[in-house]
């Protein structure tokens, strides 16, 4: 979803990566942040903490226009409907990363 918000181009693919499988960890409950994840993506979870609620911020608000492409592609089966996932409470959240 990050591909049409102009926000997140400044962001390091690497970064943004390490964001998404962070929320996605936490989102399906399989746990958080390992020190394996740290050392192969560099990224300690700190450093990702502000993205990840940037992007739990996206799922929540999805901006509602004319580019719908990449929603549309990946509500479909094949590739799981993860655009349709529920995005996690922003408190929630903010309580889960504090504990990672």
């Amino acid at each position: 979803m990050t591909l049409q918000e102009y926000d997140y181009a400044r962001e390091s693919p690497s970064k943004l990566a390490a964001s998404c499988l962070l929320l996605a960890l936490i989102m399906k409950n399989l746990g958080g942040w390992t020190p394996t994840l740290e050392y192969y993506s560099g990224y300690s979870s700190q450093d990702l903490h502000p993205l990840v609620k940037r992007l739990n911020f996206l799922l929540t608000y999805q901006p509602y226009d004319k580019l719908k492409a990449v929603r549309t592609k990946y509500s479909h089966r094949v590739f799981f409907e993860v655009a349709k996932v529920t995005p996690m409470d922003m408190l929630k959240l903010e309580e889960t990363l504090k504990s990672c």
